[in-house]
């Protein structure tokens, strides 16, 4: 029997989404006939971890459905027995980056890519613990419905199980890679605020997420689609495209990857940096993998923690990461974009070092983008006054320090991938702790 690995990652409490995710788990099991290994990556605080587990407890068993809860300390067990049987270089390194002590999107999601591996599992699907399915005639929309039906096909087979097949046919031998769909509901980002305060001011900060030396018009369009995913409009009935699916068409709470991709190439580990864990998608579009883009999309919303006080201000610095890690990015995907299908070997899977050497030559840019990036920044804070104003000044007394982040977080970012091949080697020969139920 396969089997697949449905994972939530969590830094909060989500009892009532581990219940409805292991929904998921059943529907899955029960209509495609796969074993699957619902993985919850639990970082949260003692007490909402105490509150997971007793759902977890509580949860029905079912036939083809193993659940799996790993709290930090069962996470790092397992870390470290990969890193001792991996035999890489700079292991302690390696541990705190796909570890660490801040919130890295990008680092739990490598930690289940590796525990997967562990599992046997064919494919990661993620979920978020601050979203919903949406519901058609009383019931759960799935996104697993449409990922198990054609992830890992070759797409010439996939085609028949799609709606529409956009592929250009030169690619219809290789694998499909990704299956995702979007949001509705909230922004993904939560700056709505910003933009109620100052339509101007929100243009100029969402702008930011561009090339310099783009238009104004294109910036415009970019800004109109950023962070919205597929709108408010309710689930009305499934419609599935086979083709080069648009990383901006797929949010990383409703995806799925073939193990060919993520036992490849993993996610960049940076820390305290929004859309860090989005890189795979623009991986496999430029490598013209086939991907599958559907409309069971997941429902967007905000917890109360990233409002306000210190709270707030972590959040908003993870937004102004994410605007300085595309000093790196934008280069990163030009140079994916012009490799294209060279990037994968004879069994159409990511080259690791070619991947490696992009990244790694993406860490020799100048920082002259970013202070620019970072001065438009702050004058931009400063004019929302407020809470704004205030977070104005913590960036301009950090801004030397994130320039350094930023670069830094692209130099491990190299690391972890000349190391990731021996790590998923090492990982699928290692036992996962803890108990399954």
């Amino acid at each position: 029997m396969a089997r697949i690995c449905l994972t939530l990652p969590t830094n909060r409490a989500c009892a009532a989404t581990i219940a409805a995710v292991h929904e998921e788990a059943v529907h899955a099991a029960a209509h495609f006939g796969v074993e699957v290994h619902f993985l919850i990556l639990d970082s949260a605080a003692e007490r909402d971890r105490a509150g997971h587990a007793a759902a977890v407890a509580g949860l029905p068993p079912v036939p083809g459905v193993v659940v799996h809860h790993l709290g930090e300390a069962a996470q790092r067990t397992f870390l470290a027995a990969v890193l001792r049987r991996a035999r890489v270089a700079g292991a302690q390194k390696l541990l705190s980056l796909l570890l660490p002590d801040a919130v890295s999107y990008g680092a739990c999601t490598d930690r289940a890519f590796l525990l997967a591996a562990a599992l046997g599992c064919r494919s990661v699907h993620r979920r978020d613990s601050d979203s919903r399915y949406q519901t058609a005639s009383g019931r759960p929309v799935f996104p697993v419905h449409h990922e198990l039906a054609t992830l890992g096909l070759p797409a010439a087979d996939a085609a028949r199980r799609v709606d529409a097949d956009a592929l250009n046919p030169l690619h219809a031998h290789k694998p499909v890679s990704l299956v995702g769909a979007s949001f509705v509901g909230e922004m993904s980002v939560d700056i709505a605020e910003i933009h109620d305060l100052d339509p101007a001011v929100y243009h100029d900060v969402v702008s930011l997420w561009a090339p310099p030396h783009w238009p104004e018009e294109r910036k415009r369009a970019l800004v109109e689609e950023s962070f919205r995913g597929a709108g408010t409009a309710p689930f009305g009935g499934d419609h599935a495209v086979l083709g080069a699916v648009d990383p901006m068409r797929v949010d990383m709470c409703n995806v799925a990857f073939h193990r060919g991709v993520y036992e490849a190439v993993p996610l960049p580990p940076a820390t305290d940096t929004i859309g860090s864990d989005y890189f795979l998608l623009h991986l496999v579009h430029d490598a013209t993998l086939p991907g599958v883009l559907h409309n069971r999309h997941i429902v967007n919303y905000h917890t109360d923690e990233r409002k306000t006080g210190a709270g707030f201000t972590a959040y908003q610095m993870r937004f102004a990461k994410f605007l300085l890690s595309m000093r790196y990015f934008h280069v990163l995907y030009d140079g994916l974009a012009a490799a294209g299908a060279a990037l994968l070997d004879d069994r159409h899977r990511p080259r690791t070092a070619a991947v490696g050497e992009l990244v790694a030559r993406s860490t020799r840019l100048d920082r002259d983008e970013n202070v620019m990036r970072l001065t438009a920044l702050e004058i931009a804070y400063r004019k929302l006054g407020g809470r704004y104003a205030g977070f104005a000044g913590v960036l301009a007394a950090r801004g030397p320090d994130l320039l350094d982040e930023a670069a830094r977080d692209m130099a491990d970012f190299a690391l972890l991938i000349a190391a990731w091949e021996p790590l998923v080697r090492a990982g699928a020969a290692t036992d996962v702790p803890g108990s399954a139920r």
